[in-house]
């Protein structure tokens, strides 16, 4: 969201680097390989790592302007263009941007406490199929049917217990994610279905705990897994089309006559 306000003219570059300090106090670059580097002119892995604004630069160079978020799960994997080791790290992070229509992509990777290395990949595919658009407001409507039928497993299949101090573990969860400011011009209803998708991905978090999570053996916490899998499609999916909302809203103001 950031970078993509700050391409079209939103965000000034000061503000987009100090919204990355919500998830690292500090945040370095490289590319996967030498034909990247050469292209972004960045420096490929092993060597000095460049900085964000380098890689600001880099994107304004190259004419980058479709970046797309992507959460991929094993089973999952739609966007990022096939194999290879894009497709490979960006499943074992969970995240990456996807710049689709100039075949790269980039995936954050927090490598000690309080650093975060983007690196730069290229796409085994130049022009990877984009998962299926979302709306917000279908997206919206998919979590709450999310959160009606996972109840309704879980109370069904007896493997969720009272928790006395749910309250203070969700409270737990959220004060230890990032709380990073948004662009201005942020689209209000995207900020909602994040913070909606925020809320609930604490609540699955305090669920998947197996301690003391309820689940009373090894069957029963994959009958657990199973009803909870449907939510964390639908969170994903609530964030990605948020986020990708927002973009796209960043990329037609700027194209308004």
């Amino acid at each position: 969201m950031w970078s993509s306000a700050w391409l079209h003219g939103a965000a000034p570059s000061d503000n987009v680097l100090d919204a990355l300090l919500a998830w690292g106090e500090a945040h370095e670059v490289v590319t996967a390989d030498e034909a990247t580097a050469d292209a972004f002119d960045l420096p490929v892995t092993g060597g000095f790592p460049a900085q964000p604004a380098q890689l600001l630069g880099a994107l304004r160079r190259t004419g980058v302007n479709d970046a797309r978020l992507v959460l991929p799960v094993p089973g999952d994997v739609r966007g990022l263009g096939g194999g290879g080791e894009f497709a490979k790290a960006a499943l074992s992070e969970g995240e990456a941007v996807v710049f689709a229509d100039h075949g790269y992509g980039i995936v954050p990777h927090h490598i000690a406490e309080g650093l975060v290395r983007w690196t730069v990949h290229p796409l085994a595919s130049a022009s990877p199929q984009p998962p299926e658009y979302v709306g917000l407001a279908d997206a919206e409507h998919a979590l709450t049917d999310a959160i009606r039928d996972s109840a309704g497993a879980l109370q069904s299949l007896d493997v969720a217990s009272d928790r006395p101090s749910v309250r203070a573990e969700l409270s737990a969860h959220l004060r230890s994610r990032p709380a990073p400011d948004w662009p201005a011009g942020t689209p209000g209803r995207a900020l909602r279905v994040l913070q909606r998708a925020e809320e609930i991905g604490a609540i699955l978090a305090v669920a998947e705990t197996d301690e003391p999570g309820g689940a009373l053996s090894a069957s029963a916490a994959v009958r657990r897994a199973d009803a909870l899998r449907p939510l964390s499609d639908a969170v994903r999916t609530a964030r990605c089309a948020a986020v990708n909302e927002a973009v796209r809203v960043f990329a037609d103001q700027a194209n308004r006559p």
